[in-house]
C-alpha cells in the first residue's frame, strides 16, 4: 500500500513549459478525502476547460467539464474560484468529482472491490480551437488506508467481508448492510476506526430469493461481537434502500445492537416475507408495478409502487421499532425517486414519539437523491435496477446530494462514536 506523496505535483506531467496542475496535499487519498485543485502558469484571466475522466471496475467510462477564468497572476484554485460553466458552476472544490457523468446513459458508477484505488485523471485545456491540454495530473483515490486489514468470511450462513483497524484496539464493531455486495462504505469506515463486516442481502439472483431470513444476520452480528478487537457493548448497523427494513428488523428483534444507520429505506419489512428462528414474523409489504411510471428519458420512476404500509391490510408488515433497545439515527433524502422516504421516517419518527421513545435522531436533506453514498463520487441520477429489471430513476438534484453525503458520512461516524461505547474509538486513517 503506497504511502502519501507529500508534494502533490509528483503525479503531475507538464503538457506546457509554464502551466501546472497541482492536487494538494496530494495527489493520493483516501476515497472520502477532498483534494485541492490548483492551476498556475495561465496567461493573466485565461478562460480554459478543466476536465476530470475516470473509468469504473466495469470499463465504463465518467467524465465532467467546467469553464474556470485565471486570477491576474494566472492561477486558479478550485477552492475558491469559480465554475463559470460546464457540469456545475459556482465555487464547487470537488464538484470535477461529483458531477462525473457516465458517457453511457443509466450507468452507475461500480466501485465495489476496495482493493484497487478510484483513478481520475484531470487535465487543463484550451478554449480555443480544438482544446489542446495545457497539463494534467492524476489522482488515485484509494479505499483501503495504511494497515487496514481486509479478509473474506464464509462461516455458517456469512458471506461477506471483514475489515479491521490498524492498532490493538478496541474498536467499535459496525455491520455493513447492502442489497448488494459493495466493499466500499465498510472499508470506509474501517479506515476510521470501526471493525466493519460488509454482507449483502442477496447473494444469489433475487428472482431466486422467496424469503429472507433474519437468522443469517442475527450470525453476522454475533461474530462480530465475538472478534479480538472489538471493544464496543454491541454493535452498529448501516443500512439503505432494502438493506434498512432488515437493519431496522434486527434492532427491533435480535440483541445486541446498539445504534442502526437507516438511509432512504422503508419503516416496513418489504419485498419478502421475513423469517426467524424458522417462524414469519413480518409478511412483505406488496407492490403494485402498474404504477411504475415510464419517462422520456428511458429510466422509470418506481417510488409510488409500494402499498402503503399505513393502511389497514399492510399494517402487519411495519417493523415494530419500539421494540428496539438501541439507538438510531434516520437519514432520508427529500428527493428520492425510488422509496418515499421521507414519509416513512416521518411515520417512524410518530410512532417511536407516541410510544415515549426518545432514542432517535432524524435527518433529512432537500434536493438529495436515493443513493447517498461516501462522498466525492460521482453522482447516479439513473441506473439498472436488479430487481425491477430496467432502469430506475434515483433523483436528486446533484450539487445538494454531493452536499448531503458529505454532511451524512461525518453525521454516521459521529453516531457510532455516541452509542458505541468503548475504550478507543478514534484512530486515524493512515494511507
Amino acid at each position: 500500500m503506497p504511502k502519501f506523496v507529500k508534494n502533490g505535483s509528483l503525479l503531475s506531467e507538464e503538457m506546457s513549459s509554464q502551466v501546472r496542475l497541482r492536487l494538494l496535499p496530494s495527489a493520493r487519498c483516501l476515497f472520502d478525502e477532498p483534494v485541492q485543485v490548483k492551476v498556475s502558469g495561465l496567461r493573466s484571466r485565461q478562460v480554459v476547460a478543466l476536465r476530470a475522466r475516470s473509468t469504473d471496475e466495469r470499463g465504463m467510462v465518467f467524465t465532467s467539464s467546467a469553464t474556470y477564468r485565471a486570477d491576474g497572476s494566472g492561477e486558479i484554485d478550485l477552492n475558491r474560484d469559480p465554475s463559470l460553466r460546464g457540469n456545475y458552476v459556482g465555487v464547487e472544490p470537488m464538484g470535477l468529482l461529483w458531477s462525473l457523468r457516465p458517457v453511457t446513459l443509466h450507468k452507475r458508477f461500480q466501485k465495489t472491490n476496495s482493493l484497487n484505488p478510484h483513478v481520475v485523471k484531470f487535465s487543463v485545456h484550451e478554449q480555443e480551437g480544438e482544446g489542446r491540454m495545457l497539463a494534467k495530473a492524476t489522482n488515485e483515490r484509494f479505499l483501503i488506508g495504511d494497515g487496514v486489514t481486509r479478509c473474506p468470511v464464509k462461516e455458517g450462513n456469512i458471506h461477506g467481508v471483514l475489515f479491521t483497524p490498524p492498532g490493538e484496539g478496541p474498536f467499535p464493531a459496525v455491520l455493513d448492510l447492502c442489497t448488494f455486495m459493495s466493499e466500499k462504505r465498510a472499508c470506509l469506515l474501517a479506515n476510521r476506526g470501526f471493525v466493519v463486516l460488509t454482507v449483502a442481502m442477496y447473494n444469489d439472483r433475487p428472482d431466486k430469493v422467496k424469503v429472507m431470513h433474519l437468522d443469517h444476520f442475527e450470525e453476522a452480528v454475533d461474530f462480530l461481537q465475538q472478534q479480538p478487537k472489538v471493544g464496543s457493548k454491541g454493535v452498529g448497523l448501516v443500512s439503505r434502500s432494502k438493506a434498512a427494513d432488515i437493519a431496522l428488523s434486527l434492532a427491533a428483534f435480535v440483541p445486541g445492537v446498539e445504534a442502526t444507520v437507516w438511509i432512504n429505506g422503508c419503516s416496513a419489512n418489504t419485498v419478502l416475507p421475513l423469517y426467524h428462528r424458522k417462524k414469519q414474523i413480518l409478511p412483505a409489504l406488496l407492490f403494485d408495478i402498474s404504477k411504475i411510471i415510464p419517462t422520456e428519458s428511458g429510466a422509470s420512476m418506481v417510488k409510488y409502487v409500494v402499498q402503503n404500509p399505513l393502511a389497514e391490510e399492510s399494517k402487519a408488515t411495519l417493523v415494530p421499532i419500539e421494540r428496539a433497545k438501541g439507538h438510531f439515527l434516520f437519514a432520508a433524502a427529500e428527493d428520492d425517486l425510488h422509496w418515499d422516504s421521507k414519509a416513512y421516517m416521518d411515520e417512524m419518527v410518530e410512532r417511536l414519539k407516541r410510544h415515549g421513545k426518545e432514542n432517535f435522531e432524524s435527518v433529512c436533506y432537500p434536493g438529495a437523491g436515493h443513493y447517498l453514498e461516501p462522498p466525492y463520487g460521482p453522482y447516479c441520477p439513473s441506473s439498472f435496477h436488479g430487481l425491477v429489471g430496467k432502469p430506475v430513476l434515483w433523483g436528486g438534484e446533484p450539487r445538494s446530494h454531493a452536499a448531503a453525503e458529505v454532511h451524512l458520512w461525518k453525521k454516521i461516524q459521529e453516531f457510532f462514536r455516541a452509542h458505541l461505547s468503548c475504550d478507543a474509538t478514534q484512530s486515524k486513517a493512515r494511507l
